[in-house]
């Protein structure tokens, strides 16, 4: 039986329609299970504190679970890659930080390409590393730990997060800027390095402050400076590092990424979500404790600036001779 031309377009759209909905109605109604957030570092870091502060937001206001999993190792390559390889369904995330920015130049063969692979969903939040030494250290003041690291050469360990994380590059930066002689000491993320600072087998890092604070306000360690080129609020009366040494500057960041090709639709509901953490006074007062300026905007403005902090870190790289390990 032959259908009349208009009934025959009638149907055909709706079937055409039946195609679309699916998937549109699927991404309006994400998540309908629980999210994974990975984090490509050990746990106790400043990407693990974030993690868990943001997933926690997300969990309220969304209505499922944004569950943390720590997948550390290859200087972050293997959670990395993992994700790279996840579906493209928003199930599974990646807690972004200076470390993927710095990859591209630091490791010469990747099985990912970080701006390729990913699609950027938001930024969170910009935060200072500290200068962090021992209390066995006899040196109160940035001024002294520099006297101190030129009389002893070699003699100083400088723990990590690992190879081209934010506080090896940090500490790299330093070396080079003040003439000093450090031996680096990389870790499988900054919660295992701050064990080792803690118990004196390592006498500095340059942390980040998520996760280390407190043990300068116990005084379990000393704080020398910040590496940002102004105060950091979580601790108001350590000096910028630019202070004593021109032209430093260094800070660590953290935001959200999933694979290529996630829908827009749920890309942009939790670029939303992230956003509205960063205007709630409580979200902006908890993230400041940790000396965080929020990183608020679109997909698109957290694509570029990953993309300006992977050429900037890319020259550091190559100028300083940096390798893989």
């Amino acid at each position: 039986m032959k259908l009349p031309r208009r009934r025959f377009l009638h149907l055909a759209g709706a079937a055409a329609g039946a195609c679309v909905l699916p998937r549109t109605a699927h991404a309006i109604d994400y998540p309908t299970r629980p999210v994974r957030i990975i984090v490509a570092v050990a746990a106790g870091g400043g990407a693990d504190i974030i993690a868990r502060v943001i997933g926690q937001w997300l969990s309220e206001r969304l209505g499922q679970q944004f569950i943390v999993e720590n997948r550390p190792g290859g200087g972050t390559n293997i959670g990395t890659e993992m994700v790279a390889r996840a579906p493209a369904d928003g199930y599974t995330l990646l807690l972004v930080n200076l470390t993927h920015a710095i990859n591209a130049t630091l490791y010469e063969k990747l099985n990912y390409n970080f701006i390729r692979d990913f699609a950027p969903v938001a930024g969170i939040v910009g935060v200072s590393n500290v200068v962090e030494v021992h209390p066995s250290v006899p040196a109160k003041t940035l001024p002294e730990f520099i006297a101190y690291a030129k009389a002893n050469p070699g003699k100083i360990n400088m723990g990590s997060a690992g190879n081209g994380s934010s506080s090896h590059m940090a500490g790299e930066l330093f070396k080079m800027l003040a003439g000093v002689n450090l031996v680096h000491v990389p870790y499988r993320g900054q919660g295992p390095a701050m064990t080792d600072l803690l118990g004196g087998q390592l006498q500095v890092i340059f942390a980040t402050t998520p996760g280390t604070t407190e043990f300068v306000r116990a005084g379990k360690l000393n704080a020398l400076a910040v590496t940002t080129a102004t105060h950091a609020d979580a601790l108001p009366d350590v000096p910028p590092l630019a202070d004593f040494v021109p032209g430093y500057e260094s800070s660590q960041w953290y935001g959200l990424g999933a694979p290529k090709n996630t829908p827009a639709e749920i890309v942009d509901k939790l670029n939303r979500e992230v956003n509205a953490a960063l205007v709630d006074p409580k979200m902006k007062a908890r993230l400041a404790e940790f000396g965080g300026t929020v990183m608020p905007g679109p997909p698109a403005d957290f694509g570029r600036f990953i993309a300006e902090e992977t050429q900037k870190w890319g020259k550091v790289v190559k100028f300083a001779g940096i390798k893989a390990d």
